[in-house]
């Protein structure tokens, strides 16, 4: 199967998919991004959440067909050209980066979070990373890196 989509904001082609394959695979091992990490593959962990069509999923679920004509947006879009987004900066100075598996997911959820709701309550913050898991931390740094992007306001999500 020939799959079409665009991502990160650039037209992609890819031949022989599989009708099984997941997005996630084609994006990893077709396209060679592998900012999104395969951990659980039952989109139980959030860390290979992207974008499809501006909604957060988890790529591990959504089958590589599913994607045709659609836009997918992986962490390695989050940044852009101009450095860290500071929601990444958050996490580095938070100390929120530890093996750094579960980071594209946090970064991803916590990119989403901010673009929907700019001055979350803490509430609000834990449900919207309750499908991610980190297997390093307490949380707790996490938590404190959301804050602080939430806290820098107007200049977090682009």
């Amino acid at each position: 199967m020939r799959l079409n989509l665009t991502v990160n904001g650039e037209q992609r082609e890819t031949d022989g998919v599989w009708e099984g394959e997941s997005l996630l695979y084609v994006l990893r091992e077709r396209l060679g991004l592998p900012g999104s990490k395969n951990a659980c593959e039952q989109g139980e962990c959030g860390s290979c959440s992207v974008y499809l069509d501006g909604i957060l999923v988890c790529s591990c679920l959504v089958l590589a067909g599913q994607a045709e004509g659609s836009e997918v947006v992986t962490v390695e879009a989050v940044s852009g050209d101009s450095g860290l987004h500071p929601v990444q900066e958050a996490f580095v100075e938070a100390g929120a980066v530890q093996c750094g598996f579960c980071t594209p997911g946090f970064v991803v959820a916590t990119h989403d979070l901010l673009r929907r709701n700019p001055e979350p309550s803490e509430a609000e913050v834990r449900e919207a990373l309750a499908g991610n898991l980190c297997r390093c931390t307490g949380y707790e740094k996490i938590l404190d890196a959301v804050r602080r992007a939430a806290a820098r306001g107007e200049d977090a999500p682009r």
